[in-house]
């Protein structure tokens, strides 16, 4: 299953020494190369100090996942090793500081207390040393090469006998460490150059510095360790434009393409770093080269934060909000009041671990359930959910054509996976990006925003608009929004709101409800939605290698669900399996409540790491062979 032109990279250390730094060094390299590049981004919930590692994938033909295991383990300090050790490959590389392996297990302070002690067990039963160096004959013994690079060495010999500037580059040590991993598997050192300049662009000196580091460490596993790595990277010429990107930025660029002008937040994790892009890009250049802009909000909590949106939209705006879980949460009373008064908010939720504060900056794909019921009462809304950084761009342009054709709140669900993860991507084509503001117009005489007609629809106007007197209430209401507890009206009400997700079903595209991937009567048909899509692809692409039979169906829309597509897939498949980031197989449960269709196998992970492509294969595998349990747990992660 592994190829000799894919290699899986890891680096670690603590939060703040400048993991990130490296990782994108080293990606954007790769990039530049002309290679496909996935990352993905794991750290604690606190500032500094704690571990944290970035996983970046690269291959000669797209990659769209991470793996379990590791090719080159690239160690900034003792505890990376410890922890990511034992997941690097027979035949693959351990870099790492060789002052380093003396350190005693014990004086790692900040390992979980779990994982302290399975180390000391495993360790024990190899009856190796508890420390670092116990670790590394372990490695060695499984066939890891182990290239202890000095970095204190090599800064010394950069520096001179400058001891003051000494502290200052050993920030550099994870730059060499990149720089070494370049080294092994035979990659142009020009294009780590480049890197260097686009990640510390306009920082002349340091540029200067790291890349001095970086040539020292280049050198010194040339001339120290046989070039015999298995893997060696060579640059390609891309096919086509490609970006690197998060996320956060596909995202947030989409909200831009859609003709969002108002967008609020209150800071949480993982959904930041979507704001804080646009707050950087307010002003900007659209593709038709006339001038945008996007007014972005912090405010003082989630409930002023989907208030203000909603305010926003009803004054004519494309608006939205950001947010994960536990701000969702204090939203619901709010987007009741949007669903009550037809109002085309759009909220994007990046889902994290849960409940309450949970695992802040984890992953999980726990809240489905949640945003399908969100709010007391029954009010429609429209949920969708992206599987890939391309689907994060385009379907916020959905979102809010969706939000306004059908006058109804749109959630956006994302999850931190997706957020933190980041892969180069053919440039997205705005072109492709049409908007769709519904019946928005002008008022006549007697205007009635809450009209009734055969699609539950009505007429729409922005506040303040030349005779577009009505009213906005929380109370059930009549066409002009005033207040009524009459039996009758109320039950037209509800109709009304309710016809307009029946019309949505209808005309919403089936591509842009479901996806699938191979041949719906092959073996095994796989239900999943979400950021498993790209594990699934990647474990799909090998499976198909083999002949196996196996063919993949992702929901993006899930309120209203495709019930009736979904039967007509699954009724006649022979196994069933759905693969979801979560406890209970939320989207499972939502089809045989909906169709009367059960799975025959639930894939389920929820120890807040993403799924991995080999997590996905095995288990199929393991499907295939007619021994695999109804319900199976994935548990890779450190």
């Amino acid at each position: 299953m592994h190829r000799k032109s894919e290699l899986a990279w890891l680096v670690g250390g603590a939060q703040g020494s400048g993991v990130d730094s490296a990782a994108n060094i080293f990606a954007k390299a790769c990039a530049f190369g002309g290679l496909y590049v996935y990352g993905q981004r794991e750290y604690y919930s606190n500032i500094m100090g704690e571990h944290s590692y970035y996983q970046v994938t690269v291959s000669d033909r797209p990659v769209r996942s991470t793996r379990s295991y590791t090719d080159i383990l690239v160690s900034a300090d003792a505890e990376t090793v410890f922890l990511h050790a034992p997941s690097v490959k027979p035949g693959g590389a351990l870099i790492y500081d060789p002052k380093l392996a003396e350190t005693a297990l014990s004086k790692v302070a900040a390992l979980e207390h779990r994982a302290r002690h399975d180390l000391q067990e495993y360790l024990r039963s190899k009856n190796l040393d508890e420390t670092l160096s116990g670790m590394l004959r372990d490695a060695q013994a499984r066939g890891v090469r182990l290239y202890p690079v000095p970095y204190d060495e090599l800064l010394q010999k950069m520096m001179g006998e400058k001891v003051p500037q000494l502290a200052q580059a050993k920030r550099m040590a994870n730059t060499m460490a990149v720089a070494a991993s370049c080294a092994l598997v035979r990659y142009d050192l020009k294009l780590l150059e480049r890197a260097l300049e686009d990640v510390f662009h306009g920082k002349k000196k340091v540029i200067e510095l790291n890349l001095r580091a970086c040539e020292l460490a280049y050198e010194y596993i040339s001339k120290n360790f046989a070039q015999d790595f298995p893997i060696a990277l060579e640059s390609l010429k891309a096919s086509e434009p490609r970006i690197y990107i998060t996320g956060n930025q596909a995202t947030a660029l989409g909200k831009l393409t859609a003709g969002c002008t108002v967008q609020t937040y209150y800071p949480i994790s993982p959904a930041t770093d979507e704001s804080v892009y646009l707050e950087a890009h307010q002003m900007f250049e659209r593709s038709s080269g006339e001038p945008g802009a996007i007014v972005v909000v912090q405010v003082e909590d989630e409930i002023a934060a989907i208030t203000m949106a909603t305010g926003a939209a009803l004054a004519g705006a494309r608006a939205a909000t950001s947010t994960s879980g536990p701000g969702f949460s204090l939203m619901v009373e709010a987007l009741g009041w949007a669903g009550i008064n037809e109002v085309p908010v759009v909220v994007t939720l990046y889902q994290r671990g849960s409940p309450s504060t949970g695992l802040p900056t984890r992953h999980e794909q726990g809240d489905l359930r949640f945003v399908l019921h969100a709010g007391h009462g029954e009010f429609p809304r429209i949920v969708i959910a992206s599987g890939d950084l391309e689907e994060c761009f385009y379907d916020e342009i959905h979102a809010f054509n969706y939000a306004e054709k059908y006058q109804v709140p749109v959630i956006h669900l994302l999850d931190k996976a997706l957020a933190s993860s980041s892969q180069t991507q053919a440039v997205f084509d705005p072109l492709k990006g049409r908007i769709d503001r519904g019946l928005l117009g002008a008022a006549g005489e007697g205007y009635r925003r809450f009209a009734y007609t055969e699609t539950g629809i009505s007429p729409r106007v922005a506040l303040g608009a030349p005779n577009g007197v009505f009213w906005n209430t929380g109370d059930e209401h009549d066409e002009f929004g005033h207040i009524i507890e009459d039996p009758v009206e109320r039950v037209r009400m509800m109709d009304k709101r309710a016809k307009k997700l029946e019309v949505a079903a209808r005309e919403i595209p089936l591509s842009e409800k479901l996806n699938i991937f191979g041949d719906p009567n092959s073996e095994v048909l796989i239900l999943s939605w979400g950021s498993p899509k790209g594990a699934i692809l990647d474990a799909l692409r090998v499976l198909h290698d083999e002949k196996q039979s196996v063919c993949f169906v992702q929901c993006r829309l899930l309120s209203p669900l495709p019930s009736d597509d979904l039967a007509k897939l699954f009724q006649k498949a022979r196994r069933r399996v759905c693969i979801e980031n979560n406890y209970s197989g939320q989207l499972a449960g939502l089809v045989r409540e909906t169709i009367g269709i059960a799975m025959d196998h639930l894939i389920v992970k929820f120890n807040g790491r993403p799924i991995t492509m080999d997590e996905v294969y095995d288990a199929v595998k393991q499907i295939l062979s007619g021994k695999a349990p109804p319900r199976m747990v994935l548990t890779h992660g450190a």
